[in-house]
């Protein structure tokens, strides 16, 4: 019976070390993690400047577009304060394809788990620039677009980014573009969007039109981007930057003025400035708390480890007792009045022998 406890007594020990070791793995594990807390607050700051990051290659040649930015105050940013045309090929690489086809698969991802995000800004300086990579190829096809590139500094209002064909040329009541001498055989505003972006520059953040491709299917077809830009403070424990997130809407139809459908061909990027402004900071558990929670985990599972120890020596104790009363039989002893007695007879140390 002694033995018998005592393995009763090895096994509940190992069983509980067990458990405390797994448990004690899995904190550390939680305590290692951080997380992101979000906090919102009205955006004090409308005298600053915002800056808007791009690169967008179109399906034309660079002499036939222009770009350029008017707000609601109607001030024009023209193209020529930061932008850069560049005539490129807009096939791309295979390498260049590559990386837009994961652009694209990490933005579907990004739409169905939102909780993505909170990684990407954990990898924030960390990952690979989101940019395409220079072309490697020594082919000799003619460039037939136009890449346009660089940074613009606008007002903090809500303003319209577009481009479309021919140069833009400021006027009294807004501006103009010079496009009566570019054919409409000549427009396709096939584009793709490479990088659009607000704020700071920060690499490794993928932003909603990263990776967009849009084939024209008519050579008079407005291609629109309805843009709502959320000012961001961005506090982790890599980096600390002021930047922007934004959420869009699209929109694509073809110019026919017959059939009522007006407008101007091209790429339009209408955006507007949230008056709220979110805080993102990366939060960690803090040494104390780990403790606090370890010492519960040791605690509980000592104590119910000594329920279970208790509740099993006693289940034992029952069963060996029975087995113990049951190797025992009653025998009728004459008593000297005539009676008989059926009480087990004393065990002496001599019955033993």
């Amino acid at each position: 019976m002694a033995s018998a406890f005592l393995l009763l007594h090895s096994q509940v020990s190992l069983i509980a070390f067990t458990t405390i070791a797994f448990l004690t793995i899995m904190e550390f594990m939680v305590y290692r993690d951080t997380w992101m807390k979000y906090e919102y607050e009205v955006d004090k700051d409308f005298t600053s400047k915002l800056r808007i990051n791009i690169d967008i290659t179109v399906a034309m040649r660079c002499h036939y577009v222009g770009a350029d930015v008017l707000d609601l105050a109607e001030t024009m940013v023209a193209s020529a304060d930061g932008l850069i045309y560049e005539p490129v090929p807009f096939e791309l690489t295979p390498q260049q394809k590559e990386l837009q086809r994961m652009l694209q698969v990490i933005q579907s991802r990004l739409q169905e788990e939102h909780s993505l995000q909170d990684v990407i800004f954990k990898s924030a300086f960390k990952s690979a620039s989101t940019a395409l990579p220079p072309r490697e190829d020594n082919s000799l096809q003619s460039p037939d677009a136009c890449r346009i590139h660089g940074h613009l500094y606008v007002n903090k209002v809500a303003g319209n980014f577009h481009i479309t064909v021919g140069k833009a040329i400021p006027h009294p009541r807004g501006h103009a573009h010079l496009a009566a001498l570019v054919s409409h055989e000549s427009y396709n505003f096939s584009h793709r969007i490479d990088h659009l972006s607000f704020g700071e520059l920060i690499p490794g953040i993928i932003n909603p039109l990263d990776g967009t491709e849009k084939i024209a299917s008519d050579h008079n077809q407005m291609f629109q981007y309805f843009i709502t830009v959320v000012p961001t403070k961005l506090h982790t424990y890599k980096i600390s930057a002021e930047t922007h997130q934004f959420s869009v809407t699209e929109r694509e139809r073809v110019i026919n003025h017959a059939a009522g459908s007006h407008g101007v061909s091209g790429i339009f990027m209408k955006y507007d400035i949230s008056s709220l402004m979110v805080t993102v900071t990366e939060e960690h558990m803090p040494f104390w708390q780990f403790l606090v929670r370890l010492c519960g985990i040791i605690g509980g599972i000592f104590s119910t480890t000594g329920i279970l120890h208790g509740f099993g020596r006693f289940v034992a104790e029952i069963i060996f007792c029975r087995f113990r009363l049951g190797s025992y039989r009653s025998t009728s002893v004459p008593l000297p009045d005539g009676h008989t007695s059926n009480h087990l007879p004393l065990i002496t140390d001599n019955s033993t022998h």
